[in-house]
């Protein structure tokens, strides 16, 4: 609740809701044309960011891999637009790409901040566009969630959750927050490894359904 945290918050709330306002008076053709937009911010993002931390020397396999939630969110938004078939990635990242947004905006920790106004800025946009993408394909652009969406969502998390906890032990790791809990005051975070893992499957069932229900409302 620092004065930089409630400007970082207040801009990236001001552009998210700026951009689904505006989307609601463009016809399909504009909205694909914006989300083609977003989609390559994000592909320039998931390519030059860990390109420019090879290239400054800074490049570690344990914490620069895109595996954290907000990572594997971001390469599905950067790929979706492009896509004709979006419906069973749509399904996953409106979760994964709202939940992880949502807590990287409200609890921020940029485990690969090199101190560069560049890696600075880059976390806010990136972590907008991940949060607002799937909100704009709901509102915007027609889509709807599957009726298992939830169901396959949590059962896809915790695929990635087996493959990535031991991928963690084997090269000193933490992505998913799967070795350790965040260095940030979350109060999703409760107790030690693995007590806070249980909870986080708790609270993520919770999340998933409650995100379902309101992804039934249209505003008009």
């Amino acid at each position: 609740m620092t004065d930089e945290w409630q400007r970082n918050n207040a801009v990236a709330l001001a552009a998210i809701l700026l951009v689904l306002f505006v989307g609601r008076f463009l016809n399909r053709k504009q909205n694909t044309i914006v989300l083609y937009l977003m989609g390559l911010i994000l592909l320039f993002s998931s390519i030059y960011s860990p390109l420019r931390s090879y290239l400054l020397g800074n490049w570690n396999t344990a914490t620069d891999l895109p595996l954290h939630l907000c990572g594997i969110s971001g390469i599905i938004c950067a790929i979706l637009p492009f896509l004709k078939r979006k419906q069973a990635l749509f399904d996953f990242v409106f979760y994964t790409g709202i939940i992880g947004g949502i807590m990287s905006m409200l609890t921020p920790q940029m485990n690969s901040y090199d101190g560069s106004q560049f890696a600075y800025i880059e976390y806010y946009i990136r972590h907008s566009i991940i949060l607002v993408m799937p909100i704009y394909l709901l509102q915007n652009y027609g889509m709807e969630l599957s009726r298992k969406s939830m169901f396959k969502t949590f059962v896809t998390l915790n695929i990635l959750l087996a493959i990535i906890m031991p991928f963690n032990f084997y090269v000193g790791g933490n992505y998913m927050y799967l070795a350790e809990p965040p260095q940030v005051e979350n109060p999703l975070v409760i107790g030690q490894w693995p007590y806070y893992v249980l909870w986080f499957e708790v609270f993520m069932i919770i999340l998933l359904i409650v995100l379902f229900y309101l992804s039934k409302i249209r505003l008009r």
